[in-house]
């Protein structure tokens, strides 16, 4: 795997490329060091090698982080800058999580009680997941075990709903007039790192190996009332008070990642 460190719009890995954006470029933060600390560490227990492409100091600062090994990890600062594509917040809030699905898997969900890996919730080995033309990302099989989660606020897990259905990378009006939101799955985040199987790879704020069961983790479910009808005859009894309907009176898919943001987090 090879880290590039530098002036870009968003952190992402992508085909074997981890791009990591700083809220402050050239200045690496403590927080931001942990994130390619977390990568590397995740990488090499998969087998896998790194190198960084960064400016000099960047790469010193972060072998020193890396050898004071005894540190206790670090919290996420209330927010993160290091994606500005959010017209409302300009950046990541850091109290809540979420996973969203479209709602026909939201309701295999709801009947199975759990969130659970792409491995366990399709049926296919992560060889054979890795191999299909949807993994546009050419991620390694092991990131196949793994539910994952971004941050509370963003529109990537909505974005990815939409493309599944669109077949392509949805744009313009797929993502106003024609959006169709998917189902998310809110958790606090001080809360979920405390599952014994959450691991950080530090591109996401972290995910879990094969399940995460709802009773005992998730916040709230929200889903757009369009959805209501199709869900409601699977919300088991001990789910009720926290799945959610909210209408989506929202003009792109940035409103309705705020709306659903806001509720969930004065819950």
């Amino acid at each position: 795997m090879q880290i590039k460190i530098g002036r870009f719009d968003i952190t992402e890995c992508w085909d074997g490329v981890f791009y990591k954006a700083l809220s402050d470029y050239p200045n690496i933060s403590d927080w931001e060091m942990q994130t390619v600390a977390d990568f590397i560490r995740y990488e090499e227990q998969n087998g896998r090698q790194c190198k960084i492409e960064a400016e000099e100091q960047i790469i010193q600062a972060i072998e020193n982080f890396r050898q004071n090994s005894d540190r206790g990890r670090i919290a996420p600062p209330e927010i993160i800058r290091e994606c500005k594509a959010c017209p409302k917040y300009k950046g990541c809030m850091t109290d809540l999580v979420c996973h969203t699905s479209p709602v026909e898997n939201a309701v295999k969900i709801l009947d199975c009680g759990s969130l659970l890996s792409p491995v366990l919730a399709r049926g296919m080995t992560a060889k054979e997941l890795k191999a299909e033309s949807r993994n546009a990302a050419n991620d390694p099989e092991d990131y196949f075990e793994y539910i994952m989660f971004a941050w509370g606020n963003c529109q990537a897990g909505d974005r990815l709903v939409m493309e599944r259905k669109l077949g392509r990378f949805p744009e313009g009006e797929d993502l106003s007039s024609n959006f169709t939101p998917g189902v998310r799955f809110f958790f606090r985040y001080d809360e979920l790192i405390h599952h014994p199987d959450a691991v950080f790879d530090g591109v996401l704020p972290l995910k879990v190996k094969n399940e995460v069961v709802l009773k005992d983790w998730v916040l709230a479910i929200i889903s757009p009332t369009i959805w209501q009808e199709a869900m409601e005859p699977h919300i088991p009894g001990e789910l009720r008070s926290r799945v959610h309907f909210l209408e989506n009176d929202c003009r792109d898919i940035w409103e309705w990642s705020e709306k659903v943001y806001e509720y969930a987090r004065g819950l």
